[in-house]
């Protein structure tokens, strides 16, 4: 669905991407992680035609995005990180507006279907959302108008860069559910940049890691774990016995005890299961990973320590 070949970027002689290379299929969603500078926004930009690349080939469904720029982006909706909304419209005349650039056939029909998908149909203080100003919206619900004029024309490809930035937390978790929802029950093709970790976890296929305008990893969050992988135990009571017992467990490499009722698991195989079979009759409380996709993040930023 979307094919990215030796995608490079400079300002002068900053090299914003360098030989940049991935492809997302059709359906998957993946998530593009990477620090400030990192690139993500360029790499963002590009792909939704805002500005050109420096080197390299983007290709739409098959499209190449540079020879036929009006037929790929079609084919895409994009929600940048700081929408560009007319705050003087109603809700509902700007998705309507949206729907008119993209030459959608019934716009008014599509702006109904829309602001329902992203649950702008109900009211607000009384007033019907379509109704109200954009400009005296919260920034929760302006990203929700962004969203629905990024969807109006009913694309196969959803970009979004950054979607729950400023957010409070119950924002985040309205938005990542609508996300999610959008990629599974809608079946987009989704390609995501945040630096919320957990969005990442919820709901992408794959991860994407650049830095310093690089593409430093790309694979599933499982496949970027270290072989060597630790879970935490939680016991309410006989860790010394329980010790032994995980030790004797194939797969289980070292177990450290941390305190009386904690201890630190090592495996070169995933054991889990076993591990907590073998904990339940010491009630287990916990069982937790810590290679978590914070840790795979930080190794891949900043190299084993």
């Amino acid at each position: 669905m979307i094919t990215v070949d030796n995608l490079t970027k400079s300002y002068g002689d900053i090299r914003a991407i360098s030989h940049i290379a991935f492809n997302v299929n059709a359906g998957e969603v993946v998530g593009l992680l990477g620090p400030n500078g990192a690139g993500k926004t360029t790499t963002m930009r590009i792909l939704c035609g805002c500005i050109g690349p420096s080197e390299g080939t983007v290709r739409i469904d098959g499209t190449d995005l540079h020879r036929n720029p009006k037929r790929a982006k079609a084919r895409i909706g994009y929600l940048p990180e700081r929408p560009p909304l007319y705050d003087d419209m109603t809700v509902g005349g700007f998705v309507a507006f949206s729907a008119a650039l993209h030459g959608v056939t019934d716009p008014q029909a599509a702006v109904v279907r829309t602001l329902e998908r992203v649950g702008l149909d109900g009211e607000l203080n009384g007033i019907p959302i379509g109704d109200r100003i954009v400009g005296r919206l919260s920034k929760g619900y302006r990203q929700r108008v962004g969203l629905a004029a990024a969807l109006v024309h009913d694309p196969s490809i959803l970009v979004l860069d950054e979607p729950t930035s400023g957010l409070d937390p119950a924002q985040r978790k309205d938005l990542r559910t609508l996300l999610a929802s959008l990629a599974r029950e809608d079946r987009r093709t989704v390609f995501i940049s945040t630096h919320i970790l957990g969005e990442i976890e919820a709901v992408c296929d794959r991860v994407i890691v650049i830095n310093n305008g690089e593409v430093v990893a790309q694979d599933t969050i499982e496949n970027l774990r270290p072989d060597a992988a630790q879970i935490q135990l939680h016991v309410a009571h006989g860790l010394p016995d329980l010790q032994g017992r995980l030790m004797a467990i194939p797969g289980v490499d070292t177990v450290r005890l941390d305190s009386p009722e904690r201890c630190t698991v090592t495996m070169s195989t995933d054991c889990r299961a076993e591990i907590a079979r073998c904990s339940a009759p010491h009630d287990l409380l916990e069982m937790s990973r810590m290679d978590t996709l914070e840790d795979i993040y930080m190794r891949l930023i900043q190299g084993p320590s």
